[in-house]
């Protein structure tokens, strides 16, 4: 609210306050008094994710998250102090039409690859509005058995109007979470078809969920994604739907051979199962074990790490400078003025924008 009212001699700061010249309800407790938390420090913050506290886990990874100034400097001590107990993890990235049962199949082979020993992180991407710029995050809600399990740590962050299907901060929160003991990391895109390009830069193994029997089984594999593919299940393969899976399955499996071998030279391969019965889980974590092995020992799955991280330095860099140009005050005070130019038809985009980049570099110069 804009005003409060002095209630008992002190800021009534609740929820319940209401605007000035109304009459103000009581105090539920008079006795409380709110206490801002002190702010962590980074050596609180490392203790806390070196013993795998979740909480701690979490604000780190909110801090990381965070677009403020203030925060920046610590989030990335915090990253630089976590990467010597990173890299040890699998990181496998889910995608899938929406519908596909993402959530689901990732709640029931999670249940599985916990149960044979590991510590699972579940790293769920959620789709943020254009108009309102908000996300709902209701992933965990999809996951009502895996929440409780001690073993996984699920954390929902927006997109935030990120390409790729991935969050902005979603490869140092994998290293949060690898220097914090989990060494299986799920990263689920939010589910936006073929734009889903850039969680291929940021896993060992690339899974695409699909279903059956919606339509074309061909239509949703257009070549971008499946490429990128290192590994399909068809979900959903349950009751009436079975014959229905096994034929996607055969379709998938003959367009995966008209394109040329992967890099890894491993040939991917198509599975069904089904999340709600848990059938197929066993075969598909086999396969990704089968996939690990085979890339380790050629050698692909070490290189394919270098490259990743020397691509998310050009990325950082891209996102440095682009943040750079549009808090310059100089730019902020020529851009309005070339907007115009460009409307009325005075100049093309082109040369603006290029005008635009010259003076700025101009006045880096000086």
């Amino acid at each position: 609210m804009e005003h409060y009212e002095e209630i008992h001699g002190r800021e009534h700061d609740s929820a319940l306050a209401v605007n000035k010249g109304i009459e103000q309800p009581p105090i539920v407790n008079p006795h409380f008094r709110k206490v801002r938390r002190q702010r962590m420090t980074t050596d609180q913050y490392m203790e806390g994710i070196r013993s795998g506290n979740i909480t701690v886990l979490s604000q780190a990874i909110t801090l990381v998250e965070s677009l403020l100034p203030e925060h920046y400097a610590q989030a990335q001590e915090i990253i630089e102090r976590c990467l010597p107990y990173s890299g040890g993890s699998v990181r496998i990235g889910i995608t899938g039409v929406p519908g596909a049962g993402k959530s689901t199949f990732i709640e029931a082979i999670g249940d599985m690859v916990t149960g044979l020993g590991h510590k699972l992180s579940v790293l769920a991407i959620d789709p943020s509005s254009e108009r309102s710029k908000g996300s709902i995050l209701g992933d965990k809600t999809r996951m009502e058995t895996l929440v409780h399990n001690p073993k996984v740590f699920i954390r929902p962050s927006p997109s935030a109007g990120s390409l790729g299907g991935v969050a902005r901060k979603t490869r140092e929160s994998v290293i949060l979470c690898e220097a914090a003991g989990f060494d299986v990391i799920f990263i689920e895109t939010v589910g936006v078809g073929q734009s889903e390009t850039a969680v291929h830069s940021m896993v060992d193994l690339f899974l695409l969920l699909q279903i059956a029997g919606a339509g074309d089984e061909l239509q949703g594999i257009k070549r971008g994604i499946m490429e990128m593919a290192d590994m399909i299940a068809i979900n959903k393969a349950d009751g009436n739907n079975v014959q229905r899976a096994e034929v996607a399955k055969s379709h998938f499996a003959n367009a995966l051979n008209l394109f040329p071998m992967p890099d890894s030279g491993w040939r991917p391969k198509v599975y069904t199962c089904s999340a709600v019965e848990k059938t197929g889980l066993r075969e598909i974590w086999s396969g990704i074990e089968d996939f690990l092995k085979f890339t380790r020992g050629n050698g692909y799955y070490q290189r394919n790490r270098h490259r990743q991280a020397k691509y998310w330095m050009y990325e950082t860099i891209h996102e440095a400078l682009r943040e750079s140009f549009y808090r310059n005050e100089a730019v902020e005070s020529r851009i309005a003025r070339y907007e115009e130019l460009v409307l009325s038809d005075k100049k093309s985009s082109f040369v603006a924008a290029r005008e635009l980049l010259n003076s700025y570099f101009e006045d880096i110069r000086k």
